[in-house]
């Protein structure tokens, strides 16, 4: 389920991906422990960093802190009557009605602007009912931009996580004062002790200090404890999944503001846990040109950055070395093998550099053709889809088959080579969209086009 309260109008959710747009990698299965509130233990990311539920006292070095107000490592929020962070944990009696795995936080404030702009990044532990109970628990990913702007317009926020675009009117200045821009979207709210839904939220990799992580000593129990922030501090970070380390607000009149302080708070888990890795393609493909045959083997896949390491086994065998860009996680790599069918690489990574805790992965992957298509219309007046797709595999061209995005059979394409055609009348309505399917495991989805 997703939340969104936005008081001026999202216009536009930008930069999006593969896979969830933001990588959650996975979430603690259970059986959860009551004495976490019955919540899941830790979720992990695409970068391989394994974050628990962050109920630690443990306080930091560099900032001390004050009567009342001390500096924990986890954003623990005391609440009169629900929870008292002076005594011991105990659910559901004592008891945060907010918790977290993650926080990441950051502001920006110009006098001379107007620009007030608060932003709140989390991956949240939390209750129906609002107060802790016991078959209320429930999580989610949360994105939150609040801004007092000086004007109507056009507001474009760039953060960690996406883009946001908001059209602000008169109507948008209220009661709260110039406070036009008050977005909060939550994802993964579903059935109580059903954590999985945050898993698709726009959180993801975790965001950490580019001076963590930090060790610190727990009060109660004496144990050394790893965090990847300090919320009493702003650093810059990094972790984004699209480089963008940074808050940036740009409007009218020229504003253009940018911050890449952060406060950031998450507990390092000591659970061992495999190297994240995400395939997100492996094709082949082969051609006969005027200088001879040619072939290669193209590998995506989403892993964790350097220092981790990824490579792939091509088809003959030999170990491809996968290069990653700019931090995000995305490797890729190519070999020149010609594969025999049905074929399947295998990719490894390893982030034991980074995390110890972690242990190498391998995974398989199907190596099937990249189908094209490159023209899907419909005629309304003869009521005829045409369809033109191609196969990579220009040696041994594969048969196409279409189908459309209900699932119901439309036909098979037909040609000599690689590309080939279909014409078919389809009423009394068009497919929105179609899928046509090459015998060498390869697919392509593409809208149709309406013509009159």
């Amino acid at each position: 389920m997703q939340r969104t309260i936005s008081k001026a109008t999202t216009l536009l959710l930008a930069i999006t991906a593969s896979h969830a747009q933001a990588a959650l990698f996975d979430v603690d299965p259970g059986p959860y422990d009551p004495a976490i509130g019955s919540f899941a233990a830790w979720y992990q990311d695409t970068h391989g960093r394994t974050l628990d539920l962050c109920l630690s006292k443990t306080q930091s070095s560099r900032v001390p802190g004050t009567p009342g107000a001390p500096s924990y490592m986890c954003s623990l929020l005391p609440e009169p009557g629900v929870y008292d962070d002076t005594q011991p944990l105990v659910f559901p009696t004592n008891f945060p009605p907010e918790a977290f795995w993650f926080t990441a936080d950051a502001a920006i404030v110009d006098a001379n602007s107007g620009i007030d702009l608060s932003y709140g990044a989390a991956l949240e532990a939390a209750f129906a009912v609002e107060n802790p109970a016991e078959g209320d628990q429930v999580s989610f990913a949360r994105i939150r931009i609040r801004v007092d702007v000086p004007s109507v317009g056009t507001y474009t926020v760039t953060h960690p996580y996406g883009v946001e675009v908001f059209e602000v009117t008169a109507d948008d200045f209220g009661t709260d004062g110039g406070r036009a821009i008050n977005m909060t979207r939550d994802i993964g709210i579903g059935a109580p002790k059903t954590y999985t839904g945050a898993l698709t939220g726009d959180i993801g990799p975790f965001l950490r200090s580019v001076n963590g992580p930090y060790v610190e000593v727990n009060p109660e129990s004496g144990a050394e404890e790893r965090f990847i922030g300090d919320p009493n501090l702003e650093e810059p970070v990094t972790g984004s999944p699209f480089a963008t380390n940074f808050v940036r607000i740009q409007g009218p009149g020229g504003i253009d503001l940018q911050t890449n302080l952060f406060a950031i708070s998450g507990k390092l888990s000591n659970l061992v846990r495999p190297t994240p890795v995400i395939v997100q393609r492996a094709t082949y493909s082969r051609s006969t040109g005027e200088e001879g045959a040619s072939s290669q083997q193209d590998v995506f896949a989403m892993a964790p950055p350097p220092p981790g390491t990824a490579e792939y086994a091509d088809t003959a065998g030999a170990t491809v070395p996968m290069t990653e860009a700019n931090t995000t996680g995305n490797w890729y790599g190519q070999s020149t093998a010609s594969p025999s069918l049905p074929a399947s690489v295998e990719i490894t990574a390893d982030n034991s550099a980074a995390i110890p805790e972690s242990t190498p992965t391998t995974l398989a992957s199907p190596l099937v053709d990249l189908v094209r298509i490159e023209r899907a219309e419909y005629s309304l007046s003869s009521g005829q889809l045409t369809l033109v797709a191609s196969s990579s595999d220009e040696v041994s061209p594969p048969a196409l088959s279409a189908t459309a995005s209900s699932g119901a059979a439309i036909g098979s394409l037909t040609g000599d080579g690689a590309t080939k055609t279909l014409t078919t009348g389809i009423t009394p309505y068009p497919p929105a969209s179609v899928i046509v399917t090459s015998a060498h495991g390869g697919s392509d989805t593409e809208e149709v086009v309406i013509l009159p």
